[in-house]
This record gives C-alpha cells, structure tokens and sequence, in this order.
C-alpha cells in the first residue's frame, strides 16, 4: 500500500492547486477573497479521493504518480477555463466526472487487457469507422474547415480522440505477433532495410487508410500524431532504426506532396512560414500571430492569472479559441515561462511514466501497448504546443486534459486506465518475484 500513499500524498498539491487558481480569478474579478475557492478545491479533492481509493483496492501495485499528475494538468484546466468562460468551465467539471466514472469501468471491464489482442482487426475497422464518421451527412460537421466533429442529437464528440487508442491497440497486437518475421526476413536494397511485405503489408493497409481518412476529414494534427505513433511502435517492436528512418523518409515524400498539391495543406504551410506577412496577419494568420504575441507579452513571470485580455468592448477578439487551441498561449501570458514550462514539466513526467511502465511491462503485447499510447499522448502535446509556438503548422488538436472538450477527457482517462492495467500486471509480477 505504500505505493497508494505516495498517490494519495500526490493528490494535495493538484486539490491546492485548484483553491489557488480560483482564488486568484475572485480577487482579480471582485478583488475580494471568497470561500467558495475552498469549496471548490473540496470537491476537485473530492473526486480525486474517490478515484484515488478505487485504485486503492483495484489496482493497489499500480504506478502512484500517474493519476496525480493527470490530476494536476485538470487542475490547470479547469482554473484556465474558468477564468475564460464560467459556463465552459462547469461543463468541463461534468466532462470531468463523467472521465472518472469511464476510468473505473475501463479498470473494471478489462482488468484482463490482454484479451483485447482477439479482437484487434474489428478494433482497427471501428477505429477507422470512427474517423470517417464526421464526413457522413447529418451527423458530421466541421470545425475551421476540418471535419472533427460528430453531433448525435445533444451529444458533440470527436471520434480522433477514441481511435487514436483504437489505432495503437491494433499496431501493438500486430506487431507482437511479427515484430520477429519483419526483423529477420528483411533485406537490404541500397543499403536501405526494407521488411519482408507479406508480414508489413496488412500493417500498412491499416495505418495507410487511417492516414486517408484523417486527409479526407482534413485533421493534419491527428494524422501527424499517428503517424509518429506507428513510427514509435515499430522502432520499439523491431529495434531497427532504419525502419524509422525510411518512415520518415516517406513522411518527408508525402509532405511534400501534400503541401504542393492540396490548398489547405499548402495554406496551413504558408500561414507558419510568413504569419506577419501583408494581408496574412488580418486573416489566415490571425490566430498564429496573437498567440506569439501573447506569449511574448507574458514574459518571464506573465502578467497575472485573469490578467490576460482576451477581447475588446467592441467585440474583438485578442486571442482566438483561448479555451481549446490557443489555452497553452493564454497559460505563457498569465503564468509566464515559468508556468508554461511548469506544464510542460507535468506533460514530460507523464510521458516518462509512461515509458517506464513500457520498460517494466513482462509480456510483449504490454511493452508495445504502453510505448504506443505514451507515444500518442506526447504527440498530440508536441503537436499543439509546437504549433502554439511556431515550431510546425499549427493543426486544431486539444491539450491533454487542459483545453476544453468532453472527448479529449473521457479517451485520456480511457488512456490513464489502460497504462495503470498494465503497471498493475507488472508491477504485481516482480512484487511476486521479490518476496
């Protein structure tokens, strides 16, 4: 139990964090200090004690830090959303429990993960279904010309968001079973290592048509996060670097001609290149440009949490989808380098938990699982805060946990449990073998 304590412990900071935050929005909104900051910290702990016990006698050799760190990054969200928009704020706190509530039923109804390798072609086309979903009439819709979302009734959600785990469970099944044959029947062509195609070929059936289905649905942030993803998992099954470097030679190739043939891919490239350019800075590049200069205005240590301004009287919107694509720039303004690294801090633990989980998995099946959901979730932070920042085209993919969004929560505490599974299994393995 030792491990639960340590968690349990984890938690404070992420309650105190809430308390803080809210705090900070009512003095700078009524310059007064209310109690109903500590209440929400109350029920933000609240909530966290109950999936913290449900671990408790669920999971109790599971890794301790994983949940308080994804703890904390909703913590951040939450706060952040709030100070933008009070009613985005409490449906992200519903969004919240109903994450939590999908964590204990994941951890419940696949305690035994590994049976889910049975099913992994029907994975693999539900997943892909599920990208092409927001293309069908009546249900599809669009979001800044990408088709993301899917609208049943009252119920929005983005499909990316669950097939991207789809996607991983069927690479790292498959692979399990022929990370051996792709190795030694390989050959060498120009002194490039090129896998045996019998063996790669239904590999590449499926990740090519996932990759289709995102250019069809436009999602070039999704797309990216897959593909690194695949990359990911095939260095890992195979251990061959050359595999990985002809994966980024043919991502180099389709780049390319993507970005020469297709308008809103050439669009999204020009926008990062020049976003202050003549013409560019009042449209296309709009959103790119006031992100640069808020984080730039923030400074070392930002200019106050509630501080930022977001809009004018007049209806002028200063920074553009503050809550989902643009939060990471509101976070730079109002915290500063010193709160934006803060966060990337957070995001590197996770991810290096992650990986260690991977290392101390016992089974195959387990390594290349918890590699290749690590992977997919450090890409899709790469992703947005590289765009945010101007490191590549900026693509509308959420922030784990912190920009706002139902789907993005439910499939990353979806993610949380399936990593906690299996630091269960391997964990509870060596415990048996020390003692």
């Amino acid at each position: 139990m030792k491990a639960r304590n340590r968690e349990l412990f984890g938690l404070i900071p992420a309650s105190l964090l809430v308390v803080a935050g809210f705090t900070a929005v009512f003095i700078q909104r009524q310059d007064q200090v209310s109690n109903v900051s500590l209440t929400y910290g109350a029920l933000f702990l609240g909530l966290c004690l109950g999936g913290h016990f449900f671990l408790r006698f669920a999971l109790p050799n599971a890794d301790p830090y994983l949940f308080p760190l994804f703890a904390a990054l909703a913590s951040i969200g939450l706060v952040m959303i709030y100070r933008i928009d009070e009613t985005l704020a409490r449906q992200q706190a519903q969004w919240f429990v109903i994450g939590l509530a999908c964590f204990a039923a994941t951890i419940i109804f696949l305690r035994d993960y590994r049976k889910l390798e049975r099913y992994r072609y029907l994975i693999a086309t539900a997943s892909i279904l599920l990208l092409m979903a927001p293309r069908l009439p009546v249900i599809g819709g669009t979001v800044n010309g990408a088709y993301l979302a899917v609208d049943i009734g009252p119920l929005t959600f983005q499909p990316a968001e669950f097939a991207k785990i789809g996607i991983v469970i069927f690479l790292a099944s498959y692979l399990r079973d022929t990370r051996q044959l792709l190795v030694q029947g390989s050959r060498r062509i120009l002194g490039v290592t090129i896998p045996p195609l019998k063996q790669f070929g239904p590999l590449l059936v499926v990740w090519g048509l996932a990759m289709l289905m995102l250019i069809f649905i436009r999602d070039l942030g999704s797309s990216l996060m897959f593909f690194g993803a695949f990359l990911a998992l095939l260095y890992v099954a195979t251990n061959r670097l050359s595999f990985v470097v002809v994966g980024l030679g043919m991502f180099s190739v389709g780049a390319w001609f993507f970005a020469s043939n297709l308008a809103y891919v050439q669009d999204r490239v020009d926008i990062w290149k020049d976003p202050f350019g003549s013409g560019v800075i009042d449209n296309e590049g709009y959103q790119i440009a006031q992100s640069l200069f808020a984080q730039a205005d923030g400074g070392v240590f930002g200019v106050g949490l509630g501080q930022s301004l977001l809009d004018l009287p007049g209806g002028a919107v200063i920074i553009p989808a503050p809550d989902t694509d643009l939060i990471y720039a509101v976070i730079t303004n109002e915290l500063g380098l010193v709160g934006a690294c803060g966060v990337i801090l957070l995001y590197l633990l996770i991810v290096e938990r992650g990986f260690r989980i991977a290392q101390l998995a016992r089974d195959s099946f387990s390594t290349l699982l918890a590699a290749g959901l690590t992977a997919v979730f450090a890409l899709q932070v790469f992703v947005i805060i590289g765009g945010v920042t101007k490191v590549i085209p900026l693509t509308g993919v959420t922030l784990p946990f912190i920009s706002y969004g139902g789907s993005s929560i439910v499939a990353n505490f979806v993610l949380l449990a399936l990593l906690l599974l299996i630091s269960e299994r391997a964990r509870s393995r060596e415990r048996e073998e020390a003692g």
